[in-house]
């Protein structure tokens, strides 16, 4: 097992923060503002998250809302790791992540372009939002985490601040042209825990992180 250290809420980085793009400061207080009227947005454990970067916000991953949640909960701007077929999914897509500071990632294999990127962001004191299962759960609960967390927690040495989402899977199921029927959204922030590693991040030391960063989203869950 990685040596971990589990942060205190007064823990900040040693930066002058990030101003988010644009497009992000322009949509955060009008959905915001929808998501609690019509959703009842909830949030909790907001102590125990940074008010700016670098950190890397790991949540559990039902569709599309999780990331609309995290980006209008989290005190910082968050620049979204995605799957080049997320990336993709619609024309309009590649024009809103570049827009609102998102980097796509491979999470199923090494990916040295996007971890580069991703590592260059946390070193500008950005924050960093990554849904280490990968794809959508399509059953509604928390499915095995990937490698791709572990290696930049790893690689970056930052805090990395699990997340719990409730309420996006029972908003979105079944319903036709992913418009959300009116279902109660709550977040859940945990304490933050720093990963570090003496030698090379081998394959064993990645499993055994990511383990980690998944129970402490399954805690948050329970």
């Amino acid at each position: 097992m990685a040596p971990s250290t589990a942060l205190t809420a007064t823990a900040r980085a040693a930066t002058d923060g990030v101003r988010a793009p644009v497009l992000y400061r322009a949509l955060r207080p009008p959905v915001r503002a929808a998501l609690e009227r019509f959703f009842d947005l909830r949030v909790e454990g907001l102590a125990h998250v940074p008010a700016r970067g670098p950190y890397i916000v790991a949540a559990n991953h039902h569709n599309y809302l999780d990331g609309v949640v995290l980006a209008v909960t989290a005190p910082a701007p968050i620049g979204f790791l995605v799957m080049p077929r997320v990336w993709r999914a619609t024309p309009l897509h590649p024009f809103l992540h570049r827009n609102i500071g998102s980097i796509p990632l491979r999470l199923d294999r090494p990916d040295a372009g996007g971890l580069r990127a991703a590592l260059a962001a946390l070193q500008a004191g950005r924050v960093i939002g990554i849904f280490p299962e990968g794809p959508f759960s399509v059953r509604g609960r928390l499915e095995p985490g990937l490698p791709g967390v572990a290696l930049l927690a790893l690689k970056s040495g930052v805090p990395v601040v699990p997340a719990g989402i409730r309420g996006t899977y029972q908003a979105l199921v079944g319903r036709p042209l992913h418009v959300p029927r009116r279902h109660p959204l709550r977040v859940r922030f945990g304490a933050p825990r720093r990963f570090t590693a003496a030698g090379q991040a081998d394959r064993t030391l990645r499993q055994s992180v990511t383990d980690r960063i998944m129970a402490d989203i399954a805690d948050l869950l329970a």
